[in-house]
Formats: C-alpha cells, structure tokens, sequence
C-alpha cells in the first residue's frame, strides 16, 4: 500500500510498504477516506524527532519511520473475532489514542494522561497517510450519514478544541475570548459558540486568518498588534473584561493577552502548545485571582458526544476544511504550505484513497 512515512527532520518520504495483517481479535481493519494534517504532524517535520520514537515504544514496540496522520475518517473493511460495535461498510471517525488501561489514570478515567500513551499516526504500527490502518475497537466510532468523510477528518481536532473550552466550563451568556485563529482556535471558537457563549472576541494578527475567523462571524476579530487592541475589548465588554478566554496560539504574547483582558476571577484555558517556555505575570494571576490551567488532548470517551455535536449542525467543524490533496502531494502542497508563515491555508486534507 502507499504510505507517507516521517524518517527525521524535513524527510517525509511517499513509499510502497506492506500492507498491515489481518486485525487480531479486538482490532478493525480501515479503509483511509481523508486524513488531515496536524500541528504536532508539522512540529514534527520542522524539528523532528520530537513524539514519533526513535527508540522502541513501550507500549507499542515501533520506532521511525513511522507513518503519520492521526486526524483520520475511514471504512471498515475487516473486524476481529470479538469486536461487536461496528461492521464492515460503517463509515468512522479515528480516535486515535493508544493507552495501556492500566495505569492510574488510565484506571481513574483519565486515558489521555497514560503513563504510556501512544498515538496512531505518530507511535504505532500504521497511521492515517497510510491506505490503511489497524485500530482497537474502542478508537472507532461510527459516523452518521449526515456526515461527511471530510468532517469525519476533523472530529479529532474537533475533540481538541472542545475539551480546551470545557476545561474552563463555559457557561451560556459568557463572552469568549480566543487567542491565536489558527485550526484549534477558530474550532475552539466554534465549539464555545456551540455551547452557549453570547459572543466570541478573536484575537489573530496574520491576515489571512483573521479574514477566515470574520467569515464564521461570531463576533469581533481584532489584531492584536494594534495599540487599541485592549481598548477595543474593554469597549465590548463595557469595562468588564472578558468571562473565558482560550489560549490557543502557543505565544507568550498570545498568553499575555489572554492576562490583561480576562475580567476578575475570570479563567483561561492553556491549549495552544508552547514549543519553548513562555513568559508569564505571575502578580496578575493573584491580583485578578484569575484560575489558568492546561489542557492536554481529550477524553478519550468523547468522540459519540463531538459527533453528535457536529451531526447537528451547531457544531459546523467542516468550515475549517480549505483545501484537498492527494497523498502524492502531501509535502509540497501540505507540509511546505502549511508551515509557511504567510501561508493561506486552514485545514488542508489528504485523500488518501482514490
């Protein structure tokens, strides 16, 4: 089958490897639809090797090459003797975490902080650029018809953002700010619309961006390299400070926003992933007795809840599609692209299967 394999720092190589085995008792057999590609897939390419092994895994035995894509729709095509909640033909989103179930999160409900985790895509045996892939039955889940495979794609994204917003328990009337409209932000910005924010201030300097972000019109977009840009949203919110805000740019610039505009006892979510240390104001945290923490991935158990989300239509996260390549032309036209930064690009898909 053909395959997009990452062997180190700006080496994504279009290969023909085997195809994986039949799946063992517990596992599904896929099809790969569209896989979409990541900011962790790009981190990867620029630096690499940061999470794909270079040692073998410790729960799941591989090392690079490995092929990449965890953000992946697909159809069944073969199931293992015990698996009992989908069947070949079913149409699926990826969820694409690997965990041991054994350690104390994992026994505690908390499988996105394993001890062990592993991901399809980055630390497992096949991935989502590969023509198929090998999965546990608990990391499938079946898409209704009025979804399409693209959207199946951004469920993990999706998940992603949703989980950053919940972090915080937006409640409905709050006003949301978001930091940074890259792929995770604007669904962030989404998801929160979703759920009830009254309005969502965004906050993106690249054109580009910002443009998109004005199109899912949620409420203001403003830059934040103007000198009103404080101004502005004390304007909006009346003097009072936003009620949420969601960091999702990875930038200390982007967190020290998030800091001078959040009101009183207001929180903010960390869920854009800071590649060097950031630097923070620590007094305004006390001042402002503002509650910030992290988030890490999602829960495992919530792709059915996403997806129903998404099937409704409140949750509309194949708006952040812009383009579809095939897996022949995932580095010039997907990975070069992408991590240009002047680039136009949101979400660009691969259609892995013709």
């Amino acid at each position: 089958m053909k395959a997009a394999r990452f062997y180190g720092q700006k080496d994504i190589r279009i290969e023909e490897v085997p195809s994986p085995s039949a799946p063992l008792a517990d596992e599904v057999a896929v099809e790969v639809l569209f896989c979409g590609i990541c900011g962790t897939d790009l981190h990867e390419y620029v630096v690499g090797a940061i999470v794909t092994p270079t040692k073998p895994h410790p729960l799941t035995g591989v090392t690079n090459p490995q092929i990449l894509g965890h953000e992946f729709s697909a159809r069944v095509i073969e199931i293992g003797k015990d698996v009992r909640d989908v069947k070949v033909g079913d149409r699926v989103a990826i969820m694409p975490a690997i965990v041991c179930g054994r350690c104390i999160p994992c026994r505690t409900g908390r499988g996105h902080l394993c001890l062990l985790f592993a991901c399809t895509g980055l630390s497992a045996p096949t991935g989502g650029l590969g023509e198929i892939a090998i999965l546990k039955e608990y990391q499938v889940a079946i898409l209704p018809d009025s979804m399409s495979d693209q959207a199946g794609a951004l469920v993990e994204p999706a998940a992603v953002a949703a989980y950053g917003v919940d972090r915080v328990g937006v409640t409905g009337g709050d006003i949301v700010f978001v930091s940074g409209a890259g792929p995770i932000g604007a669904l962030s910005a989404l998801y929160a619309n979703a759920i009830g924010a009254s309005q969502v201030i965004i906050s993106e300097p690249n054109p580009f961006r910002a443009a998109f972000a004005r199109s899912l019109n949620l409420g203001p977009v403003l830059n934040p390299l103007d000198e009103s840009f404080s101004d502005q949203i004390q304007e909006i919110t009346e003097g009072r400070g936003v009620d949420v805000a969601i960091e999702a740019s990875g930038t200390t610039p982007g967190l020290t926003g998030c800091l001078n505009n959040i009101r009183r006892s207001g929180k903010i979510v960390q869920t854009g992933l800071h590649t060097k240390p950031a630097t923070i104001d620590a007094m305004k945290l006390s001042e402002k007795d503002i509650s910030y923490v992290g988030s890490w991935c999602y829960l495992i158990t919530d792709w059915s809840r996403v997806i129903r989300l998404a099937a409704s239509g409140k949750y509309p996260i194949e708006k952040m599609v812009s383009n579809v390549i095939s897996i022949d032309d995932v580095v010039t036209k997907g990975f070069d692209v992408l991590i240009d930064p002047k680039g136009d690009q949101m979400k660009v898909l691969v259609k892995v299967k013709k």
